[in-house]
């Protein structure tokens, strides 16, 4: 088999690894962020706090997650992690292998941020700092973007895409987005804007948006103080829909219209979770849906800078 389309392949397989890997660590930190425990919402951003307080405490019991599902999902995080690194490996020794400078680039990449999870991982397992939340959660998502391009350039007649330019900003607001929606997350910020048409702000504290910023234990779980960064994570999404919006019409004209439907519909799916989860009082399904259609939403992006074309046999 040539060695591009082993790269292509193995590439592929580092993608879903990771996807794999922040569907499941989006599952266990909101079960520690209490999303979906009993009683609710009074225990909502009340349990892992309490636990850092006082490990001896007694549980919280989780709607929707035992503890096998969690035991499960954590396990199951540390072997795909482990084995992804195995795989990064692969594709960095076979790049340099065959001299590949920008492929090299990227398996670099991955490898030096899977080395940063590595570390941030073992380093911060107790931390209930949200610095440590973006840290993970921003990093996989690199990881991801990394993935997906090196895959898309691996592939027979790649070039770059006419939509290269609009995809580093799409890619930027992405990122914007998914760091809002983690201090929203670590701040136990999920409540604070209850209605879906509005926001009440004037009670809001700038400080949800440090990130070096440990929620108080005992702290009500609507409350006020999260607003702006539930508000500026509303708004972020969209200034990212809208723009979402103009790049598949642009991509439809360029006939890439599969593309284009894509970037129409992955934004309302999840505006529309963004909405739901919000009215039904952050469901843990829903909420960690919320979690993997921006992965994939990401993912999309990404696969976008680079125009493919099956070269004629």
């Amino acid at each position: 088999m040539p060695a591009r389309r082993w790269l292509r392949r193995l590439a592929w397989l580092c993608a879903a690894m990771v996807l794999a890997i922040t569907s499941l660590s989006a599952f266990v930190r909101l079960v520690n962020t209490g999303v979906g425990c009993e009683p609710w919402p009074a225990c909502y951003g009340q349990l892992q706090l309490a636990r850092a307080q006082s490990p001896a405490a007694t549980p919280l019991t989780q709607a929707g997650a035992s503890d096998t599902a969690i035991a499960v999902a954590r396990t199951a995080h540390r072997i795909i992690a482990s084995s992804s690194l195995v795989v990064v490996l692969a594709l960095l020794a076979l790049a340099l292998r065959q001299r590949w400078r920008p492929e090299t680039a990227l398996a670099g990449g991955l490898l030096t941020l899977a080395l940063f999870l590595a570390v941030l991982g073992a380093a911060t397992r107790s931390s209930l700092l949200p610095a440590v939340t973006l840290g993970n959660l921003l990093a996989g998502f690199a990881m991801l973007v990394l993935a997906v391009r090196l895959a898309r350039r691996s592939a027979p007649g790649a070039t770059a895409s006419p939509l290269a330019r609009w995809v580093w900003v799409a890619l930027a607001l992405c990122f914007v987005q998914m760091a809002l929606g983690g201090l929203v997350s670590s701040g136990h910020a999920g409540l604070s804007c209850p209605a879906l048409g509005s926001c009440d702000v004037s009670s809001g504290t700038w400080r949800t948006l440090n990130p070096w910023f440990v929620p108080v234990a005992g702290t009500a779980p609507d409350h006020a103080g999260g607003a702006i960064a539930h508000l500026l994570h509303r708004a972020a999404g969209l200034a990212l829909s809208g723009f979402l919006a103009i790049m598949a019409w642009r991509a439809w004209r360029m006939q890439r219209k599969a593309a284009a439907l894509a970037l129409v519909a992955l934004p309302l799916l999840q505006v529309g979770l963004g909405l739901g989860i919000i009215a039904q009082q952050l469901p843990l399904a829903g909420t960690w849906a919320h979690n993997l259609v921006a992965a994939l939403l990401v993912a999309l992006v990404a696969a976008l800078g680079t125009s493919t074309q099956q070269r004629p046999r």
